[in-house]
């Protein structure tokens, strides 16, 4: 299990009900707080691969500088590489941190005006 920076562990898991991953910290009495999570919609691209569009993540003030949001789109990334989905970094944090490392050149697809037209008509 992952640590932030103050040492607290740190829970990544796919929320498939609510379209998104989610971090939780343990908060000492061995329970965890749900204090960020990134926002996905899933797609399949022309060739029939699955697609994992990432679109916005967000980290509680409270919880800000702890680099929560760094150990959530690496946790996120990981379990698309698992399961064998490709990555859309449409999410400014995913774009930056894919940026920063190629390990995960392997799994990216860029955005094209086809999935932003379809993500703003699945969000709106």
């Amino acid at each position: 299990m992952p640590t932030d920076k103050t040492g607290a562990r740190a829970d990544i898991a796919d929320n498939p009900a609510m379209q998104r991953f989610e971090i939780s910290v343990d908060t000492g009495d061995g329970t965890g707080s749900v204090v960020g999570f990134a926002l996905y919609r899933d797609r399949t691209d022309d060739s029939g691969h699955a697609q994992r569009v990432f679109f916005h993540t967000e980290v509680d003030d409270a919880f800000g500088g702890r680099g929560l949001g760094t150990l959530l789109v690496r946790g996120a990334l990981e379990a698309m590489r698992d399961n064998g989905t490709r990555v859309v970094p449409v999410c400014p944090l995913f774009a930056a941190y894919l940026r920063k490392h190629d390990d995960f050149a392997d799994i990216v697809d860029r955005p094209t005006q086809q999935i932003m037209d379809d993500l703003r008509e699945q969000t709106a």
